[in-house]
């Protein structure tokens, strides 16, 4: 996985739930083109996470409990987004936290309940304020299943639990499994 959209995990309970931390910040190329100035119509520029990457946020925090709970002996896969519900723009500033909750786990893979809270800097007494809610399903895949779809040569960094995400949870005092 080349991209990282969470900072840390601040907890982790396994094979019930995983919390992670986002902090989006000006200096991620993403919001200068999202949303850029148009000078033509007089409009600003007004930098929002795209919505897109805070689902990734939680499919990344689902991923890695999904992993973690099988010692990362599968490759984990997001196979399906459920609904998706976000109520509040994410602007630069803010601390985004990520709750994945498991709801099943079995040998094909797990369902998992996905909740984003956000910190806003600016009302930092009002706490994390909840934003939004998803339903993700994650399947695994076995070395059997990979040779039989013809996928052997897939790059490990395609998958959730990939080195970057090992080294997430050690440095976040968590281990590997």
């Amino acid at each position: 996985m080349r991209w990282m959209w969470i900072d840390r995990v601040i907890e982790l309970v396994p094979r019930t739930r995983l919390v992670a931390i986002k902090n989006v910040s000006l200096a991620e190329e993403h919001l200068h083109d999202h949303f850029a100035a148009d000078i033509g119509r007089g409009l600003p520029a007004t930098p929002v996470m795209p919505a897109s990457l805070v689902v990734e946020g939680l499919a990344q925090t689902g991923g890695i409990l999904v992993g973690h709970a099988s010692g990362f002996a599968y490759n984990v896969v997001l196979a399906k987004v459920g609904k998706f519900e976000l109520t509040r723009d994410v602007f630069p500033g803010a601390t985004l936290r990520y709750t994945a909750t498991a709801e099943r786990f079995d040998d094909a893979g797990a369902s998992i309940r996905g909740e984003v809270a956000m910190l806003d800097h600016a009302r930092a007494a009002e706490g994390f304020v909840t934003i939004g809610s998803i339903e993700l399903i994650f399947s695994h895949l076995n070395n059997s299943m990979v040779a039989g779809a013809g996928l052997e040569n897939l790059p490990a960094h395609n998958f959730v639990f990939g080195e970057s995400f090992k080294s997430l949870l050690r440095n976040s005092g968590f281990g590997e499994a």
